[in-house]
């Protein structure tokens, strides 16, 4: 009995040892399984931040961001050492001179804001960049200054991811004329030559325009600009394009558009580098308050030939550097024999020579510039008759990316004639200065 007692209290211990070892695996297994539970939700928890920043930087990304703010100001006093205060030029500067009909008229020489402009630009699409320039420095012909009036507003589509091919619609500058295209905050001169810049009015019209460049060359023509070699800015290695033809910020006065094309290459020749280009446009004018009464127009007032062909070579001041275009072409022209308006032949062109003279932080450039001028100017009263044979000489000093002065002077011989001055050469000198302020 006492055998048997012994083995079924054994059997029992057996048992419950089994038990025990049992249940202590399952435990075991258990806090395995939350183990790898915790760990799968702390490799989730680390991983998630890799994902949200992304969508945040997508959520936070405004409009504004894309967006940049620039501008200058020009301001010149044309008053000093002048010899004729009758010597003036309506296109390049009111407070140059006088066009008064009085024997003894004196202009007003004072200090005088040439340009206050804002551009505001920026890629605000991958396909789609956006270029808003209003100028606060106006100045109508009423002779009050300093109006708010739209210079460029324009869109450039690209249809490719190196933006090679873009489509330019909007109102800007034309193509036609590296003095023209030139930005007048890049320009060692005052003011643009007449032969090419008598083409087209503030050198802008409202149109559609076709650009392309390689990727390569638009980086270089930035690059000619950004880095102070006076480049005239990225309007493509081709041109086309159609416009209006009646200035910018001005209603078409005809339904005959404009066409105008460009071709134009920098070329690295050795450490130098060289532009050759040539532009043309074609299309008719249209006569609006320009013409005094009883001054006939030998044309269809509203349909005059305006064609001009150009040829363009600069070579980049690295560190000389010489700039000269030259065009022929057929415009309306005030005729003093008659006091009529006809469609004649115009010339001229213009030669400019600097030296980029790098100081360090600092820059100077010294220049010399004759320019020609045979022909009419359409936008002025009666289709103003022009000759003009200007000499200037000069030095733009940067001691500042945020400064610069300009002391250039002029030596002038200008004839600009209508049916109020039908009998009007003038010459004389001045020294002309201008402080420009970039932010």
């Amino acid at each position: 009995m006492r055998k048997f007692l012994v083995v079924v209290l054994s059997l029992m211990a057996s048992g419950i040892h089994a038990q025990e070892v049992n249940k202590e695996e399952i435990k075991k297994e258990v806090v395995r399984i939350l183990d790898s539970i915790n760990k799968a939700k702390e490799t989730a928890i680390i991983a998630e931040p890799k994902i949200e920043p992304a969508l945040q930087k997508e959520e936070k990304e405004h409009w504004y961001e894309k967006i940049s703010l620039r501008g200058y100001a020009q301001i010149r006093y044309n008053g000093l050492l002048s010899t004729n205060d009758k010597v003036s030029c309506e296109q390049c500067d009111r407070s140059w001179g006088t066009t008064s009909t009085e024997p003894d008229a004196k202009s007003n020489n004072g200090f005088f804001i040439r340009r206050a402009r804002l551009v505001f630009s920026g890629q605000v699409h991958p396909n789609v960049y956006f270029y808003f320039q209003p100028d606060f420095a106006s100045s109508p012909s009423t002779g009050i200054n300093n109006f708010v009036q739209i210079r460029d507003i324009f869109f450039d589509i690209s249809f490719d991811p190196k933006r090679e091919y873009r489509v330019r619609v909007g109102q800007s500058k034309i193509p036609y004329g590296f003095e023209n295209m030139q930005s007048s905050s890049v320009r060692l001169t005052l003011d643009r030559n007449d032969a090419m810049n008598s083409a087209i009015l503030n050198e802008r019209d409202l149109g559609v325009f076709f650009y392309w460049a390689p990727s390569k060359i638009r980086e270089r023509f930035e690059m000619l600009v950004k880095d102070g070699y006076k480049g005239s800015g990225d309007y493509g290695v081709f041109a086309f394009g159609v416009y209006n033809g009646q200035i910018a910020n001005k209603l078409d006065s005809n339904r005959d558009l404009n066409v105008v094309a460009r071709v134009s290459y920098p070329f690295v020749v050795g450490g130098q580098i060289i532009e050759p280009g040539i532009q043309a446009y074609t299309g008719k004018w249209a006569f609006t308050t320009e013409i005094s009464p009883g001054v006939p127009v030998n044309a269809n007032k509203q349909y005059v030939k305006d064609q001009r062909v150009g040829a363009t070579f600069v070579l980049y001041p690295k560190p000389f550097g010489i700039q000269t275009e030259y065009n022929i072409g057929k415009g309306p022209r005030y005729n003093k024999e008659t006091n009529s308006v006809d469609v004649t032949n115009i010339n001229g062109g213009y030669v400019l020579l600097n030296y980029k003279w790098d100081l360090g932080k600092q820059l100077l450039y010294p220049f010399a510039k004759f320019q020609y001028y045979d022909g009419g100017k359409k936008y002025e009263k009666d289709a103003r008759s022009y000759v003009v044979r200007d000499y200037e000489i000069g030095i733009e000093w940067q001691p500042l990316k945020a400064l610069e002065f300009t002391a250039e002077y002029v030596i002038a011989d200008r004839t600009f004639e209508d049916s109020v001055l039908p009998n009007n050469r003038q010459q004389g000198n001045l020294l002309r200065i201008q402080a420009q302020f970039n932010f």
